[in-house]
């Protein structure tokens, strides 16, 4: 779990970061209308999704109903805190709560089928793939709009 925990505090600094440079509205704007970047979500969704991956990654894992966030941030403010509600509730589990969930059986339904994982599966090949590629994707989006961060923006500090 800290490694997760991890990586979305960098996320928030990335985001942190961001809003100081340009303004929120501005960059999604730039990316819904740029030819590069028309293909991906917007950097509000992509932090939304982030936070839903960690959310339900974490919960399932310790087979627990995971939280439910509205996807409705329109600000640097409430993307920031959108990561904040996520650290809290990443800071709610217990040790005992994950351990042993190695080979817990874990079942998403996707839109066109159902996928089936054991616990340390679905850790380590679906939720830290799906965080990283849009907290990746999220400081790909700033540093297009050019917000001036850099690897260890995104690497954090020890």
């Amino acid at each position: 779990m800290n490694n997760v925990h991890c990586t979305f505090l960098i996320n928030s600094q990335q985001v942190n970061l961001g809003e100081n440079w340009i303004a929120f509205s501005t960059i999604d704007s730039q990316t819904d209308n740029s030819s590069e970047l028309q293909t991906l979500f917007p950097l509000s969704k992509q932090v939304q999704i982030a936070s839903d991956t960690v959310n339900r990654g974490a919960a399932r894992l310790a087979g627990i109903e995971p939280p439910k966030f509205e996807d409705n941030e329109t600000t640097f403010g409430q993307l920031i805190d959108r990561i904040q509600k996520t650290i809290s509730h990443l800071n709610t589990f217990k040790p005992e709560q994950i351990d042993g969930s190695e080979e817990r059986e874990i079942t998403l339904q996707m839109r066109d089928n159902t996928l089936s994982f054991q616990g340390m599966p679905f850790l380590l090949y679906f939720v830290l793939p799906n965080l990283y590629f849009h907290v990746t994707t999220a400081y790909d989006i700033l540093r297009y709009c050019d917000v001036e961060l850099g690897k260890g923006d995104f690497l954090g500090q020890p």
